[in-house]
């Protein structure tokens, strides 16, 4: 039922031509209409609404995003009257006023969250649709600012920011940069941008604009609550991850590269002779006849059967990396290119970086399947299925190059299945690992692919994050920090680093040396822990190219037993991390969690930007300086905590400083908690 505002507001002469809507009820959602605008809240999820406005017409369903639908159903409560409305829904209220301003408020003591702002008093106003054809606009959704107020969140960046006020954060995938367009904000909110266009979000002392360059309508979705509520409430309606399959919470080698089956083989038998913990081993890029075959060249891979069942013997797990990109040299290339299976071009042909292959000495124009198509991640399914899994039993994927990887990056040329590079760009390494999640859990298999890039919702199919190609020095190291704990707050519990940084690193330089033992140290207490690099020397980017060595023995007999003790670390936790990865599983909460999502009344925890929470209860504080032998570190209030080496107790609310020879990562256990740190 239609219902104006039932009060004509009062307007200031400013505002020379006021919009004074309609309120209706709908389906138990809230709507607005006015001036062509409509403005839709609904019910999603506890203590949750999502919003969509569109300009010229209903709201659109069914347009790319992260919500699961339809949502969980909730009691809700709407109100029209008195020149406004209201829904409110659990803890959550949102208040429309006849204009169509909206604004978020406690239900409880109607204190303010969050509220839309104008730009101006008179044009525009909170929300702006600026036409760019074809029915979509260039979008804008401004926020007031709240002096005080921390803003974590957004996915991974390498700023070294946690609390990200003051910023301005792309919305584009590029590697080492991952938008997942989610913010949790001190105030007690979080939000979801539901939106996977190219754009920015700006977080300005004067407001915060989201920026869509292009689409059809503003959606985003907001909750009310701590943030740890939040997480458990944001993972309900994007998808939680599925449970971390048991070999995975142990150690994985890595390096680029392992030119042959043998070389792979050997480090894995070295692991097992020197009797230290191997879980996992990974066979990089350049493995394939050609790229977009993905398959194994057998001149270098003669015998994958054995080699697989060798490492099974070993307990080791082989990851194989799967690029998205086909090269026209691949036998896949006709069929995929006439089925219309690549990312598409609007102008200009449809190659989309140059990248070296077998057979060639230049490098060639290379294409990107659509993973936003689904007959194109079934083709590339059943190629990987049939070359890796079925004959082999393959089932663990590295996903590199997955934002796409394109050179140069021109989101708004590219033509996606789901819709234009602009409005649908970001959803892409999402969609990836879709392919090998629907792929896999047709099989019956466990589910984990460990991914360059993602998106809001990737942690439900299985996705694993990495934070990319960074440096290999201690200013790196210590904005990883921060790089993982915004990525667990954007609702990916799955995350981790090349230990010891890809790009470059001697392992016969002594500062070098003192990089990769703290890094190792923060490897071993970080979700996942996987040792990854390019070393010193280096060859040139090809099919022959590979790195020094980058196992733990390649780094000297001073720091060779250091790395061995905390390869023992990691397996001795690994029950507990298996614990908190279930955690993540059932409830949504991360597994590299800041002190203020378990202390969030404790202020000067939301400040603490240098260490974390490893689950519940043990907090890690990485040394990230050279030459450090101490390292100071804060305690949140409401818990006693103890020196994971020492034994020594300290009451929470202070900082304290402890000792941190080379050795030695300070931990603290929580309130007793009895974790096996001490050999």
């Amino acid at each position: 039922m239609n219902q104006p505002a039932a009060a004509q507001p009062k307007v200031s002469l400013a505002q020379s031509s006021p919009t004074v809507g309609t309120f209706r009820e709908r389906d138990g959602a809230l709507e607005w209409s006015g001036r062509q605008e409509t403005v839709r809240i609904e019910p999603w999820g506890p203590d949750a609404v999502r919003v969509r406005a569109r300009l010229g017409g209903p709201v659109l369903d069914g347009l790319p995003g992260a919500l699961l639908d339809p949502p969980p159903a909730q009691d809700a409560t709407a109100r029209i009257g008195d020149g406004g409305a209201r829904l409110t829904v659990g803890a959550l209220t949102v208040e429309v006023d006849g204009e169509g301003l909206v604004r978020f408020v406690r239900t409880e003591d109607r204190t303010e969250l969050l509220a839309e702002e104008r730009a101006h008093f008179w044009w525009p106003g909170p929300r702006l649709y600026t036409a760019v054809g074809g029915g979509h606009h260039r979008l804008e959704q401004r926020f007031a600012a709240y002096e005080g107020e921390r803003l974590y969140g957004l996915g991974q960046h390498q700023h070294g920011r946690l609390d990200q006020k003051g910023l301005v954060v792309d919305l584009v995938q590029r590697n080492a940069e991952v938008s997942v367009p989610v913010l949790v904000s001190s105030r007690g909110y979080t939000l979801l941008w539901n939106n996977p266009a190219i754009g920015r979000v700006e977080l300005a002392g004067n407001g915060t604009r989201w920026v869509a360059d292009s689409a059809r309508q503003i959606d985003y979705w907001i909750t009310a609550g701590t943030p740890a509520d939040g997480q458990r409430a944001y993972s309900a309606v994007t998808g939680r991850s599925p449970m971390l399959p048991e070999w995975a919470a142990g150690f994985w080698q890595c390096k680029l590269r392992y030119r042959t089956q043998d070389e792979l083989l050997d480090v894995a038998r070295e692991y097992k002779r020197r009797g230290l913990p191997l879980s996992a081993i990974v066979c990089d890029f350049f493995h394939w006849t050609h790229l977009g075959e993905w398959k194994f060249d057998p001149k270098e891979w003669p015998d994958p059967a054995a080699m697989v069942r060798e490492l099974e013997e070993l307990g080791v797990k082989l990851v194989v990396s799967v690029w998205p990109s086909v090269s026209p040299l691949s036998e896949n290339h006709p069929l995929m290119e006439q089925r219309g299976y690549f990312i598409g071009t609007q102008y200009g042909p449809m190659a989309h970086a140059d990248w070296p292959d077998k057979e060639v000495d230049s490098t060639v124009q290379v294409a990107f399947y659509d993973a936003t198509n689904p007959e194109a991640r079934e083709f590339v399914w059943s190629r990987v299925r049939d070359n890796y899994l079925a004959p082999y039993g393959i089932t663990a994927f590295w996903l590199d190059a997955c934002e796409p990887e394109l050179k140069p990056g021109f989101p708004e040329n590219l033509r996606y299945w789901a819709g234009p590079g602009l409005e649908v760009g970001n959803l892409y390494p999402r969609e990836n690992a879709r392919t090998f999640h629907e792929g896999l859990r047709a099989r019956g298999e466990e589910v984990i692919t460990l991914n360059r890039s993602a998106w809001a919702g990737s942690q439900r199919y299985g996705a694993a994050l990495w934070s990319g190609d960074i440096g290999t020095d201690f200013a790196t190291l210590r904005r990883q920090i921060a790089a993982g704990l915004n990525t667990a707050l954007s609702g990916i519990p799955w995350w981790n680093t090349d230990i010891g940084g890809f790009h470059g690193g001697d392992p016969d330089d002594p500062a070098y040396r003192e990089v990769m033992i703290r890094w190792f140290q923060f490897g071993a207490l970080s979700p996942l822990m996987r040792l990854h690099g390019f070393r010193d020397p280096g060859m040139p980017l090809g099919p022959e190219m590979t790195g020094g060595p980058n196992e733990v023995w390649s780094y000297g007999e001073a720091a060779g037993p250091i790395l061995q003790r905390y390869l023992r670390l990691r397996e001795r936790l690994k029950p507990y991390v298996l614990k908190v990865m279930r955690e993540a599983h059932e409830e949504g909460l991360p597994v590299m969690r800041p002190l203020f999502l378990e202390f969030p009344d404790d202020q000067a925890a939301w400040s603490v930007d240098d260490a974390y929470l490893f689950g519940r209860d043990l907090l890690v504080a990485p040394v990230l300086t050279a030459g450090a032998t101490a390292r100071t570190t804060y305690l949140p209030s409401g818990a006693r905590w103890t020196d994971g080496w020492t034994g020594a107790t300290y009451e929470g609310g202070t900082a304290v400083t402890v000792d941190a020879p080379l050795d030695r990562i300070p931990l603290f256990l929580r309130d007793g908690a009895l974790l096996p740190i001490a050999e």
